[in-house]
């Protein structure tokens, strides 16, 4: 068994890195030339605290929403989130829980909460 010592160490960790260094030129070449958008970068999701807080309403506010199936919500681990186009077809559709010269507000605050 050779001992591993640092001139070891180092040549051994520079074939490493040339080997990644491969591999990612490899990855790089096998993606398609026109930049194809990541689905998953597409769907804006807000937790209940994000939501609260675009909002301006309370924790409760929001949990009785879900409760009356008014705002559909998904639930990852132990976590809510909602949809950017579940929250704005909520706000369409809820002009009475809001002031109405406010849903532009609310739908404008949505839209630059991504814009950061």
């Amino acid at each position: 068994m050779e001992l591993l010592t640092r001139n070891n160490f180092e040549s051994w960790m520079q074939k490493l890195m040339e080997r990644l260094d491969r591999q990612d030129e490899l990855l790089l070449s096998l993606q398609p030339s026109g930049k194809v958008p990541n689905p998953i970068e597409r769907i804006r999701m807000f937790d209940n605290q994000d939501l609260c807080m675009l909002l301006q309403i309370s924790k409760r506010t929001l949990q009785r929403y879900r409760s009356i199936g008014a705002l559909p919500y998904k639930t990852l681990g132990k976590k809510t989130y909602y949809s950017e186009e579940d929250v704005l077809t909520f706000l369409s559709g809820h002009v009475k829980d809001f002031k109405k010269e406010d849903i532009a507000f609310y739908k404008a605050r949505i839209h630059n909460f991504f814009q950061k």
